[in-house]
């Protein structure tokens, strides 16, 4: 019998529902897609008159990297290098610098605002963060003594072996034989 759908339910919200076929891979920017999140976003700011990025920037973004002389750029693998085009590469470099100086000027509002909330709130980190180094420096101490105690072990089981295949091999030798005068 198959579920009758509600029929009253948003188009917006019927399409976060639906599966979606795994996407190819996408070139990344700053951990971002280039074409699933920067080309869109940078075409809309075009069009909204903000940038001026060249259609042909937008419209192939990812480039063969060249050599001096204008050869495509080949890596050691011997597969060709690709780059992101300056343009946008260097608009992508804008928003990062600008996001960074956003989290900056906001975390410098709220010291000058609430500066006693803002050092009890670091204060309390800080001495939870101690806690944790230090369990963490024990812990990466232990790791250590007992990579150290195995290697050692290690060591002196390659000797005892080394030992037995020694005598074994004397076990089974023939003595020599003794020369008799004549």
């Amino acid at each position: 019998m198959t579920k009758k759908t509600n029929t009253n339910t948003p188009g917006y919200i019927s399409a976060l529902l639906q599966p979606r076929p795994e996407r190819a891979a996408d070139r990344r920017a700053w951990s971002i897609p280039v074409f699933g999140v920067w080309v869109p976003f940078f075409t809309a700011t075009n069009t909204a008159g903000e940038t001026h990025l060249s259609a042909e920037a937008l419209g192939a973004p990812v480039r063969l990297a060249r050599e001096k002389d204008g050869s495509a750029k080949i890596a050691d693998s011997g597969r060709p290098v690709i780059r992101l085009v300056k343009e946008l590469s260097d608009q992508v470099r804008m928003v990062r610098e600008n996001f960074q100086a956003g989290l900056v000027a906001y975390a410098e509002g709220i010291v000058k605002t609430m500066p006693d909330a803002y050092k009890a709130q670091a204060d309390k980190a800080r001495e939870k963060g101690k806690v944790i180094y230090a369990l963490e420096t024990r812990l990466l101490a232990d790791t250590i003594d007992a990579k150290v105690a195995e290697d050692q072990m290690a060591a002196k089981m390659a000797k005892v072996a080394e030992a037995d295949q020694m005598a074994a091999k004397e076990a089974t030798a023939e003595p020599e034989p003794v020369l008799v005068p004549a």
